[in-house]
Parts: structure tokens; C-alpha cells; sequence
């Protein structure tokens, strides 16, 4: 599996990993929890490390925590998490709950979510850092929200991962974000890559380029998350996923090699058309 090095440290990630989200049910739902643990098995299975949630995504963490438990809690999990609390006095508090929903001893890494309170969550985050509560601190956006202010804090801020949007048709970040985050060496994490599976749909629609080999892509979804993780600044991409079969696809995309600078433009050319 490929993987790229955090800059702040070295360490590797794969470039593919997942997010999970709110099951859509209440928390006790055994059958739809069991659905999440496998889907997490899947991941761990084909060697992806991260999982990514947050306090936003109702029962989320309460079903992470289970799945954790249900795989006997799998060694070399990179717990990627959120403050997303508007009174910066209980985000302390959040974060507790969060790592007692997910049942681990502590975070690798904690986001400052859509830029909520960020100064003093940023505080917070950054202190827990200092004091080996923490390994990471990053600040998220995505559909391309906030960019000016993602950049500020970037800029001005030690912080060691930024989130946002990216994919093959939604490239704003290409401009500044991504050239910012390589200079001044913070890994970037890609949500929404496949539009919430709405780019999807309307690609596949199409049948793949007669090309696509060149990419190393074997299916819509490969092509577009292997356009993305080889961005040379893109750390990981994660693409939200809910079911088994569509984890082992995704997490197929960051097998054999990544396309070169002058196949991924080719790729985005050939969607423009489409």
C-alpha cells in the first residue's frame, strides 16, 4: 500500500482511509453498528490505519467505539478526530467525551471542525500537544468554505494538518492551499472526494477512458482518488464509505502507482469534457 510521510514527524500513512459517519439510527442499533465494524474491518484489512469522525456526526463515535471493541481494538489505528463546539470553555470537555465514546486512551490527531471557535480551540489543542496528550492539530473545511481563513491560519499557526475539499472537478485549493500547506510542511487530508458519491453518479455514467491504464486506475472511484492522494501535498484521501465492497475498491486506489503530473491533468481534462 502506498504511503506518504506526515512532514511534521515522518511518519507514514497510507494515502487512502476512511471517515465514519453518523450510521443514521440510534446508537444501540446493534445490526447497523455491526455494518460500521465491518466496514472498519475492511479498512484495517487492506491496510489502511486512519479513521476520521467527529462530534457533528451524531451516533458516529458511539459506533466507532463499538467496532473498536468488536475487532479487539486492532493495533496501529491513527484515531483522527474533532472539536466542533461553539463556547470554547467545553471544548475540553468535548474532546473527553469523544475519546470515551471511542474507547482509546487518547487522540492521535485533533481538528479545530469548520473553523468553530478556532483561537481558543487551537489553544486548547495545542497545549494538550505540548503535554503528550496529543500526537496531532489540524483545522478542517470543506465545498470549499473558509478558504481565506484556512489559509491565514496556516500561515500564522504550528499546526500539523489542514482538511478540505478536493477532487478532480472541485480544485480551488490548487491556487493557494495546497502550494501553502507544502511550504510550510502541513499534510493535507481530502474530504468529500467523491462529492458525497454525487460525482460518482454522474460519472458513472460514462464508460472509463480508453487510456485509464495509464493511471492505474481500474474503476471511476480509483480514478479520482488516485488523481487526488498524487497531488504531491495531499497526505490522504477519505471517502466516507458505507459499505464493505466499495472500502476494498477504494482502498484498492492506493495500490500499484500513483499517475504523474501530466496523466492527472489529462484526467481532469477528460471530466471537464464529459
Amino acid at each position: 500500500m502506498i504511503t506518504k510521510l506526515i512532514p511534521s514527524t515522518g511518519e507514514p500513512l497510507p494515502v487512502v482511509a476512511d471517515v465514519e459517519r453518523d450510521p443514521a439510527a440510534e446508537a444501540d442499533d446493534r445490526l447497523l453498528q455491526d455494518e460500521c465494524a465491518a466496514v472498519m474491518a475492511a479498512v484495517f484489512e487492506a491496510g489502511g490505519r486512519m479513521i476520521d469522525s467527529s462530534p457533528m456526526y451524531g451516533s458516529a463515535q458511539a459506533t466507532i467505539g463499538y467496532g473498536l471493541r468488536k475487532l479487539g481494538g486492532p493495533s496501529g489505528v491513527f484515531s483522527a478526530d474533532k472539536v466542533w463546539i461553539g463556547d470554547p470553555a467545553d471544548g475540553r470537555g468535548q474532546i473527553e467525551r469523544s475519546r470515551e465514546n471511542w474507547g482509546v486512551l487518547g487522540f492521535d490527531l485533533r481538528q479545530v471542525h469548520n473553523l468553530v471557535s478556532w483561537q481558543r480551540h487551537l489553544e486548547t489543542l495545542l497545549a494538550m500537544k505540548a503535554d503528550r496528550q496529543l500526537r496531532y492539530v489540524g483545522i478542517t473545511t470543506s465545498e470549499g468554505r473558509r478558504h481565506a481563513q484556512i489559509e491565514r491560519v496556516m500561515a500564522s499557526q504550528p499546526i500539523d494538518f489542514v482538511q478540505v475539499t478536493y477532487n478532480v472537478v472541485d480544485r480551488e485549493v490548487e491556487a493557494r492551499v495546497l502550494p501553502l500547506a507544502r511550504e510550510r510542511g502541513i499534510a493535507v487530508i481530502v474530504n468529500r472526494p467523491f462529492r458525497e458519491g454525487r460525482l460518482l453518479d454522474q460519472l458513472e455514467r460514462q464508460p472509463l477512458p480508453a487510456w485509464v491504464a495509464e493511471t492505474g486506475a481500474a474503476s471511476w472511484a480509483q480514478f479520482i482518488l488516485k488523481f487526488i492522494v498524487a497531488h504531491p501535498a495531499v497526505m490522504c484521501a477519505i471517502p466516507a464509505t458505507t459499505r464493505v465492497d466499495h472500502v476494498r475498491e477504494n482502498m484498492a486506489a492506493a495500490l500499484g502507482a500513483l499517475p504523474e503530473e501530466a496523466i492527472r491533468q489529462r484526467m481532469a481534462h477528460h471530466v471537464a469534457q464529459l
